[in-house]
């Protein structure tokens, strides 16, 4: 059995909705950040990053980081049917965006919550956030581009990078006008199994 250390509002949201998918046997051990949960010894003998998620693996192997999750388990459970088979070429599109957004998109956000993280200076923190402000909207526009005609990242194939795509579309304002966030926003959120596992993360 999978054991996935989650809380609300986390990266965790995508590896959770990937185990779900799959219809694999998890432990679900919520960690609470926002009262330090993150920095008890025990969690940091797991994540010595203090971040969430965390998922244990059956054989007791700890990933770190929700895309190298994401990674392991579409392989792990292929008949979920949630990325491409490995060697092909919709498996390297797949590979490209979920590895994009890790890497750029949600790199960018992180700066733009947290630009106090990434200065020594205090006083340029707001030049941190209106820095990443930029580079987060260039990217959305460059994920709505991949989208044409959509609706998914890979076409008509939804796969886990698309979930992780949800996550982070969760973190961002984004304009009705950009119609084909907005439309992948709509359509995976019209399965129930999707929209009842965002609502356990990021509802009010």
């Amino acid at each position: 059995m999978y054991r996935l250390y989650w809380n609300r509002d986390t990266g965790a949201f995508a590896p959770d909705l990937v185990l779900q998918l799959a219809g694999a046997p998890c432990e679900r051990i919520r960690v609470d950040h926002k009262i330090g949960a993150h920095r008890d010894p025990d969690y940091l003998r797991l994540n010595p990053m203090g971040e969430i998620p965390t998922l244990v693996l059956p054989d007791g192997t700890v990933l770190t980081e929700s895309a190298a999750m994401i990674l392991h388990l579409v392989d792990a459970h292929p008949a979920a049917g949630l990325a491409p088979p490995p060697g092909s070429a919709e498996r390297a599109r797949f590979d490209r965006w979920l590895v994009f957004m890790a890497v750029n998109l949600y790199g960018a956000v992180l700066r733009q919550a947290y630009p106090e993280r990434f200065t020594a200076d205090p006083a340029a923190a707001p030049g941190v956030r209106e820095a990443a402000d930029r580079a987060v909207d260039r990217y959305w526009a460059l994920i709505a581009d991949a989208l044409m005609p959509g609706p998914y990242l890979l076409g008509e194939q939804r796969s886990a990078a698309d979930l992780y795509l949800l996550m982070l579309l969760s973190w961002y304002d984004f304009r009705e006008e950009m119609t084909p966030l907005s439309r992948i926003w709509d359509t995976l959120l019209a399965d129930p199994v999707v929209a009842e596992a965002w609502g356990r993360y990021f509802s009010a």
